[in-house]
């Protein structure tokens, strides 16, 4: 069975990623979205420190997908540099993976590889 990954963003609000978090399972490119308000962020950018609130989001998918998330995570972001972190899953209960796995098979169907640059 294919690899499961967990796809790790941030969002300014809470708002964004509701948004993106749906479409993203709408399309079945992931089987969840958990998105977690209320995280500080301190961060370097363009030569100074920032502070930030942000949503974290981990988007819940398989490893062949993890191309296709982050073309819509770039689409739908805010920001000009989203952070977009794939992390592989290294056990996970099988039942759980089945169900991953079974959850984003759709997009195979409904969408051919070559077409999901156009789309997303």
């Amino acid at each position: 069975m294919e690899r499961a990954v967990l796809v790790y963003t941030t969002w300014p609000s809470i708002v964004e990623p509701e948004a993106a978090g749906r479409k993203i399972v709408e399309r079945r490119l992931a089987a969840c979205v958990n998105i977690l308000p209320g995280m500080i962020s301190h961060y370097w950018w363009q030569g100074k420190i920032e502070r930030a609130e942000e949503a974290v989001m981990l988007i819940k998918t398989r490893a062949s997908l993890a191309e296709p998330v982050t073309a819509a995570v770039k689409e739908l972001h805010s920001y000009t540099t989203p952070a977009i972190m794939v992390l592989p899953v290294d056990s996970l209960e099988p039942d759980y993976h089945r169900w991953i796995v079974t959850e984003t098979s759709a997009w195979r169907r409904s969408i051919r590889p070559a077409d999901w640059q156009r789309r997303f």
